[in-house]
C-alpha cells in the first residue's frame, strides 16, 4: 500500500474509531470458526477492539467439537438433548476451547507495536440458566436456555478493563450444569446487557443472484433468507434478527474465513460483512444546521481546486435548507444544493468526500453517492413542479452528461442567473429535462 493510500484509509477509519469507543460488543465465535486457520487472525483483531477501548464479550461455540466427543446424541429440533454422561464431556470440552481461547489472549499482538501488551480475559459464573424441560413428550434434560444474564457481574467486569470470555454453558441456583446453544445465548447477552453490536463469525457469505454482497438486512427481511439456509445457519441468522428485535442497534454478520474482515466491517464505510438494522437508514436525506461541519469537511478539498466556488460558512448556515446530505454510519459524505427559479432549478454544489466516491450503495450494491445525490434532488425537484435542472461546471461536465445533462447555451438559463454568470470562471452549461411524479 502507498503512503497516500495508507494516510488515506486510516484518516477515513478515524471516524469509526471514535465511534466504537468505549462502546460494547457481543462478538460470537462459531465452533468451526474455531478450528480455522485464521483463528490467530480473529484473536489480534478482537485484542486490536480491545486496545482501541471497545469492550468485548466473545461468546464461542462447541457443537463441532461436542459432537467428536460425543458421538451418540440424539437431537430433537435441532437441539441435542443432553443426558448426565453427556454434560460431564460438554463441560471438558468448553473447558478446553476456553484455555485455547486464553492461550492465543495471551500472546499478545505479534510483531506489531502492541505485541507486550497484557489483555486481561475474564471467564465466570456470568449466566444463570434453566432446563428446557420436556418438549414434545420428550426430556431434554441438561439442556437449557437462558434465565437471566447477571449484568451487574458483567458489566463490572468490563469496566475493570477486562475482556469477557464465555462459554455455551450455564448454571441454575442450585449449580447444576445446563448445556446452551451459542448463537441464543450471544444474542440474550447482548440484549440484556444493551450492548452496541452482535457480532457472529461463520461461513456465510449473503449474496444476491449475482453474487454480489448484500450488505444490510432488518429483521423481517433477514427472516425470509433464513428460510433459504441450512439449520446451523439459519440459527445464527434468527440470533441476529433476534438481537436487534430485542434493542441492539446492529448486529453483524462475518466471514471468519477472510482475514480481517472484522476490521473492514467495522472501520470502512462500504463494510465488508452484512450488517441487520431495525429500520434500512436512507442515506439520501434533507441537510439541517449540525451538519455544516459535515458538509464543509466535503467541500472544503474541492474549493481548493477550484472545482467549486468557495462558499463562506455564514452562506452555508444561511442556506442549508436547500442542501441534501449523505450520510453513512453517521457521518457526512456527500452533499448537493438545489435552488429554485420559478420551473426551473439550478443543482450546486454536488460534492462526494474522496473517500466514498467510489462507493456502491448500501442497499442495492450499486448507485455511487453521487448518482443518489443526483436522483434524490431530481425527485424533489419533480414532485415541487421543476421541469428542468441546469448545473455550472468546469471540470465535471463528464459525469453530468453520463447523468443525462446535456450542454447548452448562457441563453438557457433564467436571466437573474445569466447576469450573475462568472465569466472568468467561464463555466461550462449542462441542463437536464425531468419529468413530474405520476400521481
Amino acid at each position: 500500500m502507498a503512503t497516500s493510500d495508507y494516510a488515506r484509509w486510516f484518516r477515513s477509519s478515524t471516524p469509526y474509531i471514535s465511534a466504537h469507543r468505549n462502546k460494547t460488543f457481543v462478538v460470537l465465535l462459531a465452533s468451526e470458526a474455531l478450528e480455522h486457520i485464521n483463528l490467530t487472525n480473529i484473536i489480534h483483531d478482537l485484542a486490536l477492539l480491545h486496545v482501541l477501548g471497545t469492550k468485548v464479550v466473545l461468546v464461542h461455540g462447541a457443537r463441532q467439537q461436542i459432537d467428536a466427543s460425543v458421538s451418540d446424541s440424539t437431537f430433537h429440533t435441532g437441539r441435542r438433548v443432553t443426558d448426565e454422561s453427556a454434560i460431564q464431556i460438554i463441560a471438558e470440552v468448553n473447558g478446553g476451547i476456553r484455555t485455547k481461547i486464553e492461550k492465543l489472549f495471551s500472546t499478545g499482538l505479534p510483531n506489531t507495536p502492541l505485541h507486550n501488551v497484557d489483555i486481561p480475559v475474564v471467564s465466570g459464573n456470568f449466566v444463570l440458566a434453566q432446563p428446557i424441560g420436556v418438549v414434545d413428550g420428550i426430556d431434554h434434560q441438561f439442556t437449557g436456555e437462558v434465565r437471566k444474564i447477571k449484568t451487574s457481574r458483567v458489566d463490572a467486569a468490563l469496566d475493570a478493563g477486562a475482556l469477557l470470555l464465555q462459554s455455551p454453558i450455564g448454571f441454575s441456583n442450585s449449580g447444576q450444569a445446563f448445556n446452551l446453544p451459542a448463537e441464543a445465548l450471544a444474542a440474550e447477552i447482548a440484549t440484556q446487557i444493551n450492548a452496541d453490536k452482535l457480532i457472529i463469525f461463520d461461513d456465510l457469505s449473503l449474496t444476491d443472484e449475482q453474487g454480489e454482497r448484500l450488505s444490510t438486512f432488518t429483521p423481517t427481511t433477514l427472516d425470509q433468507v433464513k428460510e433459504q439456509q441450512t439449520p446451523d445457519h439459519a440459527r445464527k441468522l434468527s440470533a441476529l434478527s433476534q438481537a436487534v428485535r430485542g434493542g441492539v442497534a446492529k448486529a453483524h454478520l462475518v466471514n471468519y474465513q477472510d482475514d480481517g474482515a472484522l476490521l473492514a466491517e467495522l472501520f470502512t464505510a462500504d463494510g465488508y460483512g452484512t450488517q441487520v438494522v431495525e429500520q434500512v437508514p436512507e442515506p439520501i436525506r434533507r441537510a439541517k444546521p449540525e451538519d455544516i461541519a459535515g458538509i464543509t469537511e466535503v467541500i472544503r478539498p474541492l474549493e481548493e481546486q477550484g472545482i467549486l466556488v468557495r462558499r463562506e460558512r455564514d452562506r452555508l448556515e444561511q442556506e442549508i435548507e436547500n442542501f441534501f446530505v449523505a450520510e453513512l454510519d453517521g457521518i457526512v459524505v456527500g452533499c448537493c444544493a438545489l435552488y429554485t427559479y420559478g420551473d426551473q432549478a439550478e443543482l450546486a454544489c454536488v460534492a462526494v468526500h474522496e473517500n466514498y466516491r467510489a462507493l456502491p450503495s448500501q442497499t442495492t450494491g450499486g448507485n455511487g453517492v453521487g448518482k443518489r445525490l443526483l436522483s434524490a434532488a431530481e425527485t424533489h425537484a419533480a414532485d415541487n413542479g421543476i421541469s428542468t435542472l441546469f448545473v455550472l461546471t468546469t471540470q465535471t461536465q463528464e459525469w453530468f452528461k453520463e447523468q443525462g445533462f446535456e450542454l447548452a447555451e448562457l441563453e438557457a438559463l433564467p436571466e437573474s442567473k445569466q447576469s450573475l454568470y462568472n465569466w472568468q470562471r467561464n463555466s461550462a452549461v449542462l441542463t437536464k429535462t425531468i419529468s413530474s411524479p405520476a400521481r
